[in-house]
């Protein structure tokens, strides 16, 4: 190969390089001229894949189980998963509630959050605390209802108020829950001395009640209306600062009969481990958000009068901090009864 051919084909070869560099170069600059790496995009979470647990930690037949199963229904279609309710009792809710909160965050393991999710850990009740959730919504919110048996022999609020002050230390309250969040502001309140008998959930100390084993109990209304229409539970008076609508119009609250008493109930939403991811979180929060205007799930509530109250994530944690101060004032009152 002569000098000439030798040039010839370094210069090809070069020009080669170069062109093929310079190609490129283009084809990774953005548009606009920009010499940053353009940022991939984010895939969208696939969320859910498989059937999600919600877990109720109350016994079934209560109110919790009544609005978690619902809940759930209405929620299947939205999720295109199956959402299966399994009950798990105990510590007032906090071995239920634990579960969930050690469980796996991602979203395929919901817990049912009553009031208990805030109040046990204040009482020193449960291994979790309450940041060890996030917070999905809201769900409902119920008032408490003082109830008797209709064989009691007291006819008013009245007749039970004035025989309690009579027979201080004596007479039975079967609560639904340890401590009891409905009967400590209600003795408070009306400077009260009675016996309180603790149960798993509203199903078991409602038999207490019919039974004549308690003469009173302090629940809400959605969890006692089937008794009340049936004519075994006879309702005295509502802790609310107003009446009920519709079926319970006519039952007084306890500020219309001169006790200043504030607001006792509770609220069911649902709640997930902290770490779940924030894009978890908005699929559930979107879906629940749906499922409680889902034509069904709003008849079934109004026929157990079980009182609609939705609240978003955002909205939910808010009402979960302004508890956590309402609450702390019941605790003080439970570890001054512990001395």
């Amino acid at each position: 190969m002569n000098k000439t051919m030798k040039l010839g084909t370094v210069g090809l070869l070069l020009g080669a390089t170069i062109l093929a560099s310079a190609c490129g170069n283009q084809a990774s600059t953005p548009a606009g001229g920009s010499d940053a790496a353009e940022t991939p995009k984010k895939e969208a979470v696939k969320f859910p894949t498989k059937p999600i647990e919600l877990i109720v930690p109350f016994a079934a037949g209560g109110g919790t189980d009544l609005v978690g199963r619902a809940i759930a229904e209405a929620m299947k279609p939205l999720l295109g998963q199956d959402v299966v309710v399994v009950n798990k009792t105990g510590g007032s809710g906090s071995v239920g509630m634990n579960e969930v909160a050690q469980a796996k965050a991602d979203g395929y393991k919901m817990v049912m959050a009553t009031r208990e999710i805030v109040s046990n850990p204040l009482l020193g009740l449960a291994p979790f605390k309450t940041t060890d959730f996030k917070f999905i919504g809201n769900i409902n919110r119920d008032p408490a209802m003082i109830v008797v048996s209709s064989k009691s022999k007291y006819k008013t609020f009245e007749d039970l108020i004035n025989d309690i002050k009579a027979n201080p230390g004596k007479l039975n309250f079967a609560s639904s829950s340890t401590p009891s969040l409905y009967g400590i502001p209600f003795a408070e309140a009306a400077n009260l001395d009675f016996i309180t008998i603790p149960f798993q959930g509203t199903a078991q100390a409602v038999v207490e009640v019919l039974g004549g084993r308690a003469e009173f109990g302090i629940y809400n209304p959605g969890e006692v209306k089937s008794q009340i229409e049936s004519g075994d539970l006879r309702p005295l008076a509502v802790m609310n600062d107003k009446r009920l609508e519709g079926f319970f119009k006519d039952v007084p609250t306890v500020k219309e009969k001169g006790i200043n008493v504030d607001w006792a109930g509770t609220y069911r939403g649902i709640a997930v481990p902290k770490d779940t991811p924030d894009e978890v979180v908005k699929v559930l929060e979107e879906a629940l958000g749906k499922a409680v205007k889902d034509q069904k799930f709003v008849e079934f509530m109004n026929k157990q009068n079980l009182f609609i109250d939705y609240l978003n994530s955002a909205e939910f944690q808010e009402m979960i901090k302004k508890d956590t101060v309402a609450l702390d004032a019941i605790v003080q009152v439970v570890n001054k009864q512990k001395k």
